[in-house]
């Protein structure tokens, strides 16, 4: 799906993933000290909106124009000192280089492209955490076609945790948490549900 389509997708609602952060980057990001934060695939930019209010320099990077208006507006009713934390940068992840070595957390969230291009992001996004910082990959796992609800339907832009990892291979981070997890949703006849999430959490050793 190209920035076009998803410009006309988060124009055809208020908020397409609900206002709040998610409840994996809440759950392994708050422990946290506040530093600097990059959020790729960012959306409305629920998750810099919330890691800003928490004292985080936040940079939200997405190549839906709309979306990050859209996050902008939202980030208009905080309060000074969480605009004043935050960066919005229109960018295609295909082609979109961080600084090296210049974030203490990196967030990955939902990003489902093919495993090449797949690889090739976290691969930059790797390169971009400092040391004694945290890449955090969230995203539909291959399993949720099967044992889960909602999400994309394609399994070539659907990944497992060993997914992940092989894709970090030797970039110097050392996984802390590489699981499936399931998430409480709406089911399609409006009972209680789970969709099936992978999710990596990996560090980058500080020097000896």
């Amino acid at each position: 799906m190209d920035s076009r389509a998803w410009d006309e997708r988060y124009a055809a609602a208020e908020l397409v993933w609900g206002g709040e952060p998610n409840r994996w980057v809440v759950r392994e990001t708050e422990g946290l000290a506040p530093g600097r934060a990059l959020d790729l695939a960012a959306g409305e930019g629920r998750n810099a909106l919330w890691l800003a209010a928490r004292g985080w320099r936040a940079t939200a990077v997405d190549f839906s124009a709309v979306a990050l208006d859209r996050g902008r507006r939202l980030a208009d009713s905080r309060p000074p000192e969480v605009r004043e934390h935050l960066d919005w940068v229109r960018a295609d992840l295909a082609s979109y280089r961080p600084d090296t070595g210049a974030f203490d957390l990196v967030l990955v969230v939902y990003l489902h492209v093919p495993a090449a291009e797949r690889r090739a992001v976290l691969r930059r996004a790797a390169d971009a955490v400092a040391p004694g910082g945290t890449l955090l990959v969230v995203g539909h796992d291959t399993a949720n076609l099967t044992e889960g609800v909602g999400g994309p339907q394609d399994a070539a832009v659907l990944f497992t945790p060993d997914d992940v990892l092989a894709d970090l291979e030797g970039t110097g981070l050392e996984p802390r948490r590489a699981e499936r997890v399931r998430r409480p949703v709406a089911g399609p006849d409006g009972g209680r549900a789970h969709a099936v999430d992978a999710l990596v959490r990996l560090e980058r050793p500080r020097p000896s």
